[in-house]
């Protein structure tokens, strides 16, 4: 959301979203970034946003804005720093030694938009700055920018897409990052976003960015574990804590083998879903986290 809009940062407190985007770049005009950033510290004050993850996106390296938002940073100290316009290992490494020196405690996570040919063909680079740079968690896929860019032809079901999001996904998911697909356009059309929605889950992402509360409902239901799936992640671990399957590498339920790398995957289906019943995304998930059985 624009920094801008003084309204829309009190809105955010009542969102059900995981995350908010406070944003000092593209959304924001250069004559008024100034205020953009004391926006930013007065809904920090006055504001209870809980449990969610507060972001702030700031201008790239290369702008005349950046060195005035890492001061707001060392003010505010936002759970993460978005950074726009990644396209090189130099970048992630730059911010990061930025960020050292402004947050000796290492509270400020680093999150890099990428959105750029050059990001494409740079992602594996970029990614592997994790390895040495803990702050670096999360990668946002820039679609608009690269089709852009690219000169690309957007259709409803991103066909032409596909190949420039699955390098930056598998880019992050070999370097153990989240990747936060990106956004959808037309708020309006539900199908198609919720249709998106499920493509990006299906293929790894971790969430999705987005324009619209109105987005929200339908992104946290589509990337939230159902019922059935709790029901199974329960069934699967039960089996491997059985005291005949201490040992086991491998057992069977309903006719399939099961093997550990399942039982790893079912923890965390586990987990996400307790996490979610916790934040009241989506109730019901408690009810197959504790019993067993899929929730409505």
């Amino acid at each position: 959301m624009p920094a801008s809009n003084t309204r829309a940062l009190t809105k955010a407190a009542e969102l059900g979203a995981d995350a908010i985007i406070m944003d000092l770049e593209d959304s924001v005009a250069p004559e008024a970034k100034a205020d953009a950033r004391n926006n930013i510290v007065h809904a920090l004050r006055h504001n209870d946003y809980g449990r969610r993850t507060v972001v702030v996106r700031v201008n790239a390296l290369n702008t005349e804005f950046f060195e005035s938002d890492m001061a707001l940073l060392q003010q505010i100290q936002p759970h993460a720093v978005l950074l726009p316009k990644v396209e090189s290992a130099q970048d992630i490494i730059d911010v990061h030694q930025a960020l050292d020196a402004i947050d000796h405690a290492g509270v400020i996570g680093l999150w890099a938009m990428l959105e750029t040919t050059m990001a494409v063909i740079n992602a594996v680079a970029i990614a592997q700055t994790k390895q040495q740079h803990d702050r670096f968690q999360t990668v946002c896929v820039g679609n608009n920018d690269i089709a852009r860019e690219a000169g690309m032809q957007v259709s409803s079901d991103r066909g032409l897409m596909l190949p420039w999001i699955s390098s930056l996904l598998l880019a992050a998911k070999a370097y153990k990052l989240n990747i936060l697909d990106g956004v959808f356009n037309n708020f309006r059309d539900t199908d198609g976003f919720l249709a998106e929605c499920k493509e990006g889950a299906a293929m790894g992402m971790n969430g999705k960015t987005l324009i619209h509360p109105s987005q929200i409902e339908i992104a946290n239901a589509a990337f939230s574990p159902s019922g059935d799936a709790i029901a199974q992640a329960q069934r699967i671990v039960a089996e491997f804590e059985k005291p005949e399957n201490a040992n086991a590498g491998v057992v069977q339920i309903d006719g399939q083998m099961v093997e550990r790398l399942h039982l790893s995957m079912a923890l965390e289906t586990l987990a996400v879903g307790k996490r979610i019943f916790k934040h009241g995304v989506e109730q019901g998930v408690e009810q197959g986290v504790e019993q067993g059985k899929p929730s409505p």
